[in-house]
């Protein structure tokens, strides 16, 4: 499934998040180093040593990702 954002486009499949940025960026994470946080519209990823987050651009896009992943 494919999500466009402001800054981009989400990429989710069963195991990966894929973040691809308009400035060239590209952040990976599994599934489940993923968090959302619905008040912020926050999607997050934290992996250990490595961690990244996105500012969603509406609870819409943020309720398509925690269907899509499977994420309460």
């Amino acid at each position: 499934m494919i999500i466009q954002f402001s800054a981009g486009k989400l990429i989710l499949s069963p195991f990966e998040v894929q973040v691809r940025l308009d400035n060239g960026c590209q952040l990976y994470a599994m599934v489940d180093d993923i968090k959302l946080h619905q008040d912020a519209l926050m999607l997050v990823a934290d992996a250990g040593a490595v961690r990244w987050n996105i500012k969603l651009d509406s609870n819409e896009q943020l309720q398509e990702i925690k269907d899509e992943l499977g994420i309460a």
